[in-house]
This record gives C-alpha cells, sequence and structure tokens, in this order.
C-alpha cells in the first residue's frame, strides 16, 4: 500500500470569500410599467382630469367582480395617492393602479377610441383567457 496521506480538495475559505467579493452583482431589472397608455388615452384622460373643476392626483385604476366572466375594469378620479398604489407616470398623466388588481392588469395597453357604435376607453390585456359577448367583463 501507499503510505502518501490523502488531503482532500476542499476549497480555502479565503479564497471562496475574495471570489464572491470579487464577482460584480447583478444589476436588478427594472420592473415593468403595470400598464400603458396609448397617445389618444393620455390626452383623453388630460382632457378628463382639466375638465373636473377640482384638484386630482390623476385616475385610479382597478378590477371588481362584475359581469358573464368575473372582472371588469374600473376607472375613477384619484384625489390621493393610496399607500399600496403602484404609479405610473406617462406624458405628464398619472395613472394610481389599485394593488388588488396589479396582478390582473400587468402589461395591459390602455386605449380610447371613438366610433359610431362606441366611444372610450379599451384595454388590450395580454393575461386575458376570455371576455364576454358583450365586452364587459374578462378572466384570466
Amino acid at each position: 500500500m501507499n503510505d502518501q496521506s490523502i488531503t482532500s480538495a476542499a476549497p480555502n475559505e479565503e479564497a471562496v470569500a475574495a471570489s464572491a467579493a470579487a464577482k460584480p452583482r447583478r444589476a436588478p431589472r427594472p420592473r415593468p410599467q403595470a400598464i400603458t397608455l396609448t397617445a389618444t388615452a393620455v390626452e383623453r384622460v388630460r382632457a378628463l382630469l382639466e375638465k373636473r373643476g377640482k384638484p386630482s392626483v390623476g385616475i385610479r385604476i382597478g378590477v371588481r367582480t362584475k359581469g358573464c366572466s368575473g372582472l371588469s375594469y374600473t376607472i375613477e378620479y384619484a384625489d390621493a395617492k393610496g399607500p399600496a398604489d403602484d404609479v405610473v407616470e406617462q406624458d405628464g398623466v398619472i395613472v394610481l393602479i389599485d394593488p388588488k388588481a396589479t396582478m390582473f392588469i400587468l402589461g395591459t395597453e390602455m386605449d380610447y377610441v371613438e366610433e359610431k357604435l362606441q366611444t372610450g376607453f379599451t384595454f388590450r390585456n395580454p393575461n386575458e383567457k376570455g371576455r364576454c359577448g358583450c365586452g364587459e367583463s374578462f378572466h384570466v
């Protein structure tokens, strides 16, 4: 037999610490906005806020249980920012996102359309799995 001692190849603790310190940390990815607005939606929101006649922080978007498919979008004037509201600022317009709605509307685009039979805000939500026939509600 061989009388040579067997040494383990365990790394030196100091070398491991130095190696970890030398590695640059990755910068965190920027968090995507919960919602984006088209230029026509920005202009319409701006006009509504100016016509309101009382100071507002912006508008608040949320979802509530309603309709055939389960969820419906809500839009209201926001007089103050809630402590957990997500804030989206685009072209000088502030949109507050109700914290309960964030997971349902991530990645959504809000538009304003004027057609013969319909005028209003529309939402293109990549998370939607379906809509009811009347377009009033959606499900994810």
